[in-house]
């Protein structure tokens, strides 16, 4: 199962970086948005695939457009909360205000419940499970922001599985879509989105789709841009996380896409027989 989604922000929402860290930050950087978005459009066109996508609540409020257009393409639309910040410098209120604000928009632009989730950073980490509570508490029934490995935003490397499963916690209950790992000398492997995606050759991820049961994409519009601007003060590390194999990226898709079948959440959703799947308790 090969499941295609899309995390919707602006190349400037870079995350571990001052100078794009608030919206009053963003107002100093030009808009792609619309052009990265045709670039996406283009590719799905060419294999005829629907996706999720996970919206920023910013991005729509902004352009209300987008998010019918996403709509009238046929492809389904999920939370990716308003303000883009990592889950795990906010307390418990401003989560809450911030993922409410999101759903509220972006559902009365579409006109749809929006019952998906996916964080930031996958920033839910063992410190801060309670956004799961805060999710069961907003309606959402689907969440993608487990991270079941280390990474530099935290992740939650002891969910235990990459696979779709139930997560329970603290009473509540959801369908979880997690990123999925490959193991490679007994060591969990992400390839299937963001730096990942781009850093790899392409006969790498292919091999590894191959071998794989389940993978969980997860791709941004600037991660088919190759002419975005370089944004001033990233630290090294963070430049080249946010700008290596750009040039590549869309052809890299295209490969992906035709040589494999993808699906969106919703129509993975109907095909898992959710009695059957590991019940992880946090």
């Amino acid at each position: 199962m090969n499941i295609l989604t899309f995390d919707i922000e602006e190349w400037f929402h870079i995350l571990d970086n001052e100078s794009t860290k608030t919206e009053k930050d963003w107002a100093a950087y030009e808009p792609r948005i619309h052009q990265n978005m045709d670039r996406i459009y283009e590719v799905l066109e060419n294999v005829n695939a629907k996706a999720s996508f996970f919206v920023l609540g910013w991005i729509a409020e902004k352009y209300p457009e987008l998010i019918r257009e996403i709509c009238n393409k046929g492809h389904e639309i999920g939370s990716h909360t308003t303000l883009h910040q990592l889950v795990y410098e906010q307390d418990r209120n401003g989560f809450y205000q911030d993922v409410n604000r999101s759903i509220k928009t972006l559902e009365d632009i579409s006109g749809k419940k929006v019952t998906m989730f996916r964080a930031p950073g996958f920033s839910i980490t063992e410190e801060n499970k309670w956004a799961f509570e805060v999710l069961y508490e907003l309606g959402i029934e689907i969440d993608s922001s487990v991270f079941p490995a280390g990474r530099s935003h935290g992740g939650l490397p002891s969910y235990g599985v990459a696979e779709p499963s139930i997560l329970k916690y603290n009473g509540v209950q959801l369908k979880e879509f997690p990123i999925n790992t490959y193991k490679l000398l007994n060591k969990p492997v992400i390839f299937s989105g963001g730096g990942y995606f781009r850093l790899f050759p392409y006969k790498s991820i292919k091999r590894w789709t191959e071998k794989s049961d389940y993978v969980m994409s997860y791709l941004h519009p600037r991660d088919l841009d190759p002419g975005q601007p370089m944004i001033d003060g990233l630290s090294l590390p963070r430049k080249f996380k946010s700008y290596v194999g750009l040039k590549t990226a869309s052809k890299k898709l295209n490969s992906w896409l035709s040589d494999f079948d993808f699906i969106d959440i919703s129509t993975a959703n109907n095909l898992i027989d959710w009695e059957k799947t590991k019940v992880i308790q946090l």
